[in-house]
């Protein structure tokens, strides 16, 4: 078994909690992972910063390229410290939260090599794939796991 080369830098991604406009119980949007590192997992739609480009820019060029949809009231929820010594990788990574601009929109699978598909998710239910008390056998991409884990108070209420 040959080992994946170690990163020599630590890079940023961006996770955005996407608030689902249809949900009266602040679901967020989230999707199983598929063809990179933590395939298989749970993960909210996001990426990596590019250079020169803002958080809220980042937040944004993700969840239209992943969702085609456009989003707005974009602001600064948590960062959380993700080494994944087993991938040979390291992140910092940024929370973002935002709503849908168009309160009617409904989200694309845009990148189906990458994500199976979107679906929405309360806390609660987050915490419970988090826990391992969900039977629906999901478990939490690193970084959301880790979210999900320090229950941030600005993310949380």
């Amino acid at each position: 078994m040959s080992q994946q080369p170690q990163q020599q830098h630590v890079r940023v991604g961006v996770g955005v909690l996407v608030r689902d406009p249809k949900s009266t119980t602040g679901k967020v949007f989230a999707g199983k992972r598929k063809g990179s590192h933590g395939a298989g997992t749970l993960a909210l739609p996001g990426g990596h910063l590019e250079m020169f480009e803002t958080w809220h820019e980042c937040a944004q060029r993700e969840v239209k390229e992943e969702m085609d949809i456009d989003i707005h009231n974009v602001t600064f929820g948590h960062v959380t410290n993700d080494p994944m010594e087993s991938e040979g990788k390291h992140y910092v990574t940024l929370f973002m939260m935002a709503e849908f601009a168009d309160q009617d929109g409904t989200p694309i699978n845009c990148e189906p090599h990458k994500c199976e598909g979107w679906d929405s998710y309360t806390w609660e239910e987050l915490q419970q794939i988090s826990d391992g008390r969900d039977e629906s056998g999901l478990t939490l991409f690193g970084p959301l796991r880790r979210l999900v884990e320090e229950k941030p108070e600005k993310i949380v209420e």
